[in-house]
């Protein structure tokens, strides 16, 4: 007992002193980790595109914008390289918390809601909200005559607010920025409100489209930061400050014709505008210029598609054996899980395993998630095939085995798997397929594949007819071989005179 008592006594003794030696070593902060990486990781959207952040007309690969141009000037004030990080506009603040990259820069307008979730550096751009309608319009002249009719806007945007504020709005909510310009030309929406730069890039060089009134309303961009990093936002405070003071900050602006009246009470001094890189270069670039980035994110969605069809061959399998012949709670458990992910959105699937599971203190990377989501959801579909290839194996197959003295695993791997794969060889083969295009569905969780690089691109060039035939002959590509293959599979699983 005394023994058991001063081993016991030695192990809390170890224990404080070990947590008292971590304690008393000094905290890495985000600075330090940032410059020990070397790059400053910074979130964004380029499918928002012009003039935040959108791929260079000469160089598709090579991302420009006059939020690029600030990323790298902040980093190369902390003496590192900027690298962005590709997410979905309206989960960069989630990515942000959930530790995917340091900051976001993006247009990300400093409301009460966000000062909530994160902090917010000081202000380097003052935006407006810009009313468009289609050049015949004559009845819309300000937003105040927008009741009864159909606005667009972004989701999540300080203008949704604004127009559902106003009461009596049709409001259409938008991913994109260019989509509801796009709709306003074609007459399926009355009016566009968002930020004057996005106006600026999208709505003014459209000759069907027009401004309505002058820019209302007024509000800061500033760049997103964890609560709990506060030595990095007094940090980027303190290297706004300095381009702010130096000029630099307004000579990226002016760059990209960003400069008006409002952004005096930003900057003091007035310099000549090199003048902005406009989308019209973007529509006359060589549709040869947009293969490597198509044909990159076309390996991404080979490769994710073949591990998470892997995983779910196998997975399925597991299942159905579970479910025929384990015992409880073996074998429902097994029906419970296929019954709650064929009933469950795949969306929703992967947005509970990216940004749900690290509330729990489970955190995965963008590939993990998609290899998980993907293949876990394709395991239930591809248990029912193997189900439904078991089922129609007659029941004295398994009878004859066992009269042969075949244990019950033995009959299975030798008699019933065998005739029962060449029966699900064509379902499988088609839910190959179908998960090339479901793939498309991880981008929501920060992965750039094939449909994905297809929305960034089109959303910088508006060239979504020809990109998109280029993109559907891809996917197309892609998947008629399988069914070449599973052609030639199902004709030998058949054998000799069958």
């Amino acid at each position: 007992m005394k023994n058991s008592f001063r081993i016991f006594s030695l192990l809390i003794g170890l224990v404080l002193f070990l947590s008292w030696t971590v304690s008393s070593q000094p905290r890495e902060t985000s600075i330090d980790k940032i410059k020990k990486r070397g790059y400053l990781l910074w979130g964004s959207d380029a499918e928002g595109g012009a003039p935040y952040v959108f791929p260079s007309p000469e160089d598709p690969s090579r991302l420009i914008g006059f939020e690029v141009d600030l990323a790298e000037a902040v980093a190369k004030e902390l003496g590192v390289k900027a690298r962005q990080s590709q997410n979905a506009w309206d989960s960069l603040i989630p990515a942000l918390k959930r530790g995917d990259f340091d900051i976001v820069l993006n247009g990300v307008e400093i409301t009460p809601q966000r000062n909530e979730e994160v902090l917010f550096s000081v202000p380097y751009y003052i935006y407006t909200e810009q009313l468009v309608v289609r050049k015949e319009e004559t009845a819309i002249r300000d937003i105040n005559d927008l009741k009864g009719k159909k606005a667009g806007t972004l989701s999540g945007a300080v203008a949704q607010d604004i127009l559902e504020g106003l009461g009596g709005v049709d409001v259409r909510i938008y991913s994109g920025q260019v989509e509801p310009y796009e709709d306003l030309a074609f007459g399926r929406l009355d009016a566009v409100l968002l930020d004057l730069p996005i106006a600026a890039y999208y709505a003014k060089p459209n000759p069907k489209l027009k401004y309505a009134g002058p820019p209302a309303g007024e509000g800061f961009y500033g760049i997103a930061i964890r609560k709990e990093d506060t030595g990095l936002k007094k940090t980027v405070d303190e290297i706004l400050g300095k381009l702010l003071r130096s000029g630099e900050l307004k000579k990226i602006h002016e760059k990209w014709g960003l400069w008006n009246e409002t952004q005096e009470k930003l900057f003091l001094t007035v310099e000549e505008s090199a003048g902005p890189v406009i989308i019209e270069e973007s529509k006359k670039a060589p549709l040869h210029t947009f293969f490597p980035m198509l044909l990159k994110g076309a390996g991404i969605t080979i490769f994710i598609s073949v591990v998470s069809m892997a995983l779910a061959v196998t997975l399925g399998l597991v299942l159905t054996i579970a479910r025929l012949y384990g015992r409880p709670p073996f074998s429902s458990t097994a029906t419970a899980y296929i019954e709650i992910y064929r009933g469950t959105p795949l969306l929703i699937q992967l947005y509970i395993l990216y940004y749900g599971l690290p509330n729990i203190g489970i955190s995965l990377s963008p590939v993990a998630a998609a290899f998980l989501g993907l293949g876990m959801n394709y395991a239930a579909y591809e248990a029912e095939i193997y189900r439904a290839g078991i089922m129609s194996v007659p029941k004295g197959q398994m009878e004859a085995a066992s009269s042969l003295g075949m244990t019950q695993p033995q009959a299975l791997r030798r008699i019933i798997l065998p005739q029962a794969l060449r029966i699900a060889t064509p379902g499988i083969t088609n839910d190959f397929i179908a998960l090339f295009k479901d793939s498309s569905l991880v981008s929501v969780i920060a992965m750039v594949e094939l449909t994905k690089t297809y929305s960034i691109l089109a959303a910088t060039t508006l060239r979504f007819f020809e990109l998109g035939l280029i993109v559907a002959f891809l996917y197309f590509a892609m998947s008629y071989p399988l069914s070449l293959l599973a052609r030639r599979l199902e004709n030998k699983l058949k054998g000799p005179g069958r």
